[in-house]
This record gives C-alpha cells, sequence and structure tokens, in this order.
C-alpha cells in the first residue's frame, strides 16, 4: 500500500477548539494581529518594519512613475499631455493620504462614497504608501480607533456581567403599590 493510500484511510483528528474567552476580543490589525493590544511580543520590531517596507515601496513606485514620465518624454507625447498625467498623479496621492490617513482615526460609514474613490486611491498609492508609513511613527495604523472601540465593548462587558444577580426566574415578584 502507498503512502497515499494510508493517508486517505487515516480517520481525521478532529480540530482542537479553543476554549470560548469571556468577553470581547481584540479585533486584529492587519501586519500586527493582537500584539497592539498590550504592545507585547514583536509589536515594535513590526512597526519599525512596516514603516520601513512602506518608505522603500513609496521610493520605488515613485522612481516607476519618474520611469514612465521619461517614457512619455521620449514618447514626445507633448506638454500638455506630461503635464496633465503629473497633476493627475499629484491630486490622486494627496487625496488618497487624506482618506487613509482618515480611515485611521474613524470608520467609513456604510453609504459613504470610499466605494467610488477606490480607483482614485489605487492611482494614488503613494499618497496611501506615504500615510501608512507616518502613522506607524506613532501607532500601528488604525490601533488607536480599534483600542477605543475594544475598550468600550470590554467596558459594556463588564457593565452587563456586574448587573447580573443571578438566576431571573427565581426573583421574587415586585410588590404593587
Amino acid at each position: 500500500m502507498s503512502d497515499d493510500d494510508q493517508r486517505d484511510q487515516t480517520p481525521a483528528e478532529p480540530a482542537a477548539r479553543p476554549a470560548a474567552a469571556a468577553g470581547p476580543q481584540p479585533e486584529p490589525i492587519k501586519f500586527f494581529g493582537t500584539t497592539w493590544v498590550n504592545h507585547d511580543g514583536t509589536y515594535a520590531l513590526r512597526r519599525v518594519g512596516m514603516a520601513a517596507a512602506s518608505l522603500v515601496t513609496a521610493v520605488a513606485a515613485a522612481m516607476l512613475l519618474r520611469l514612465s514620465y521619461e517614457g512619455l518624454e521620449i514618447g514626445n507625447v507633448g506638454p500638455f499631455l506630461s503635464i496633465s498625467v503629473v497633476v493627475l498623479f499629484a491630486i490622486a496621492s494627496s487625496i488618497a493620504f487624506a482618506k487613509t490617513w482618515d480611515s485611521f482615526k474613524r470608520r467609513p460609514a456604510p453609504s459613504s462614497d470610499e466605494a467610488a474613490l477606490k480607483g482614485l486611491k489605487t492611482i494614488g498609492f503613494i499618497g496611501s504608501l506615504i500615510a501608512y508609513f507616518l502613522r506607524c511613527f506613532a501607532e500601528a495604523p488604525g490601533e488607536r480607533l480599534r483600542r477605543a472601540e475594544y475598550e468600550r465593548a470590554t467596558a459594556e462587558f463588564a457593565r452587563r456581567r456586574s448587573t447580573r444577580t443571578g438566576n431571573p426566574a427565581a426573583r421574587r415578584p415586585k410588590r404593587k403599590k
């Protein structure tokens, strides 16, 4: 019997289920997980690494855009198109920077125009990378927002747990006045 046949016949082991933790769980941040809660583990190293990675990516993207612009110059497309491309990327990058920076402070409303600006933020990706780079100096991007939500949920959970006094069915009925 080959190894493949033996693997097919072995019973699957049930996955170990983690015990249900009491209270709200922190929302993980991309590239940081939940290390932002206590700033433990490799949190500081991750912040430095993400800041460096976003800066290097932004510089590489700027070099790529410069090569693209030089290609337009070599193609002799004219000054109007060359200036239009530079202005387009500058405006798109500034809008992407502002929207990315705001997304670290508050969640967008469900009916907001974030979906409509997705293409513009893609074109201005250098602005988003620079916002990510700058935010890594203070905290993990989006940490303040998630921390406020987590602390609010923890306080609400503690308030709800502390008001419980036992089995409500075993209580005596209130006297009528």
